[in-house]
């Protein structure tokens, strides 16, 4: 059920283990490339990760707007929707982690936990920038 790049599946699978109602996670460069995923199929993963770009690029747009924003970097958007929660979280240098829920999942209890998770990983979660599909 989990696909990775490297070895942070377990580090994905403590995250579910320890909050009710996760139905995906995915770890995601800021291009939309999928790096790693807990739950859901490849694809629906990778559609996960492809629309987080483009999420993020607004979000980004938008804290610039805030003028007590030093940096205007995104660090968590959370949408409600029907039956459960999305939240997208700045994971460090060009790299994102996405997470589906339903609705048992407490929005301040998985911001927190993704942040825990997020610290374990550290530079696991760096993406490197590509210029032409290649690392640079």
């Amino acid at each position: 059920m989990i696909q990775q790049q490297g070895n942070i599946d377990w580090m994905l699978r403590d995250l579910v283990d320890g909050t009710l109602g996760i139905e995906m996670i995915v770890v995601l460069s800021a291009d939309g490339l999928r790096i790693a995923r807990y739950g859901g199929d490849p694809d629906a993963a990778d559609r996960v990760a492809a629309a987080c770009a483009g999420m993020q690029s607004l979000a980004h747009a938008l804290t610039g707007e805030i003028h007590a924003s030093e940096t205007g970097e995104m660090r968590l958007l959370l949408m409600e929707v029907d039956g459960g929660y999305f939240y997208l979280m700045n994971a460090g240098p060009n790299a994102y982690i996405a997470v589906l829920s339903d609705v048992r999942t407490e929005p301040g209890l998985m911001s927190g936990r993704m942040r825990d998770l997020i610290v374990r990983l550290g530079t696991h979660l760096t993406s490197p920038p590509r210029r032409n599909g290649r690392s640079v």
